[in-house]
């Protein structure tokens, strides 16, 4: 009964956010939406110059000046940062009576994933077709089809060599039949495919994983 008001009451509230922008707070800590919903959520909601579709934004994300920011289609952001701004003008205006503005665009093209607590300074713009790893500092553009990381980022390798490298070690791996299977890559972790991962890891023994 309690269980099933519950579920009630999170898709009450989840709708209202989604549609009329109410209650986000209670949205976020209540219904903890998945990078999915985040996004949709922002893309109506968030302030953003635009924002293509297909998105994943965690709620983690931090994004301190939405208006300068353009998304593509397929970005996938991971608990990064993605500062539009450079506060440190503040300090030295006011130390010198002077009135300097440090502030800029940062531009994310289709196909862009950018890992957790990776950091994207102003006046950047990464891809199409790139990674960024996480905790790298983006302080200038990643050109397309790359894979960058590091402080700052430099480019590590081009999109399509990590993609062949990928696809060559997947063709190992203990669970490649498991995950064949599956329908597209977001498609949530099965108990079968899960239980052959930890079968890979561990070996044979009790475990706890549910």
């Amino acid at each position: 009964m309690f269980k099933g008001m519950l579920n009630l009451l999170r898709r009450y509230v989840s709708r209202q956010a989604i549609e009329h922008n109410c209650f986000v707070g209670l949205y976020r800590r209540l219904c903890q939406p998945m990078g999915c919903e985040w996004a949709r959520y922002l893309k109506r909601w968030g302030g953003f110059y635009a924002m293509g579709e297909q998105c994943v934004i965690n709620m983690n994300v931090v994004i301190t000046d939405p208006s300068y920011l353009k998304l593509g289609q397929n970005i996938h952001l991971s608990g990064c940062t993605l500062f539009g701004h450079d506060g440190s003008v503040n300090m030295v205006n006011q130390a010198l009576g002077l009135n300097l503005d440090h502030v800029g665009k940062i531009d994310i093209r289709d196909n862009v994933f950018i890992g957790h607590q990776a950091i994207v300074l102003p006046g950047v713009t990464i891809g199409p077709n790139a990674i960024v790893a996480a905790n790298s500092v983006v302080t200038r553009d990643v050109p397309p089809n790359s894979v960058v990381g590091g402080v700052p980022a430099k480019v590590l390798c081009s999109l399509t060599e990590w993609i062949q490298r990928t696809q060559a070690a997947n063709a190992n791996l203990p669970w490649a039949n498991e995950f064949a299977q599956r329908q597209h890559g977001l498609e949530p972790e099965s108990p079968a495919l899960r239980v052959a991962r930890i079968h890979a890891f561990f070996g044979e023994g009790v475990h706890h994983a549910h």
